[in-house]
């Protein structure tokens, strides 16, 4: 499964000169835990989290400001994303393994990763992303892919999908190998889906 796959896409993103404010109210409305900041052409290049905009307003010694703006005295507050962001944030290419992307949020303990195409942010990844995957039971994945198929056939049931532990088997007659193959990456890219096998079974 490809970080593609599950990614949420269009995404919600932040200008590198907007007001601390203006990303908090965006991340209040949207419901997001942390945003891309891009710049004027529209490229990445950092990111903030709601504890990005918390720190500085409620730090924990008198002296937790001097780790953003050493050279200021103790009044100062950023007033732009761009000064509170964490810059050259870890990202996901669209066709990366949803496996290696969980590793890195793990290891780096992120909760969320740009998913970028050269440095345009075309989707982002959470931790509730993957999650979501990995609870949907193999009924509900068989379901999917079942219904994917009928679609592909304009309806017509020509194949029949199962699905265990993750692992999806579809059975039919197949037209020729460009129609196997089709069908396999059908079921291949249902998110959830480990695996796919196509079984092809000669015509009544």
């Amino acid at each position: 499964m490809r970080a593609k796959d599950i990614m949420s896409s269009p995404v919600h993103v932040i200008w590198q000169n907007a007001t601390v404010e203006a990303a908090a109210e965006l991340m209040a409305a949207k419901a997001v835990t942390a945003l891309p900041v891009v710049d004027a052409d529209s490229r990445l290049v950092g990111m903030v989290s709601e504890s990005d905009l918390l720190w500085h307003r409620v730090p924990s010694d008198p002296t937790a400001h001097l780790r953003r703006h050493p050279d200021t005295d103790p009044e100062w507050r950023p007033g732009t994303v761009a000064e509170v962001m964490s810059p050259s944030p870890l990202t996901a290419t669209p066709d990366a393994d949803v496996a290696d992307v969980a590793e890195t949020m793990l290891q780096h303990d992120v909760r969320s990763m740009p998913v970028v195409d050269g440095r345009s942010v075309i989707g982002i990844i959470s931790r509730r992303d993957i999650l979501r995957v990995m609870v949907r039971n193999d009924e509900i994945l068989a379901q999917e892919v079942q219904h994917r198929l009928d679609e592909y056939a304009d309806g017509v049931h020509r194949w029949t999908a199962v699905v265990d532990g993750g692992v999806a088997t579809v059975e039919g007659v197949f037209s020729n190998d460009t129609e196997r193959a089709v069908v396999e990456v059908l079921a291949r890219t249902v998110p959830g889906v480990a695996a796919a096998k196509v079984h092809a079974v000669a015509p009544s």
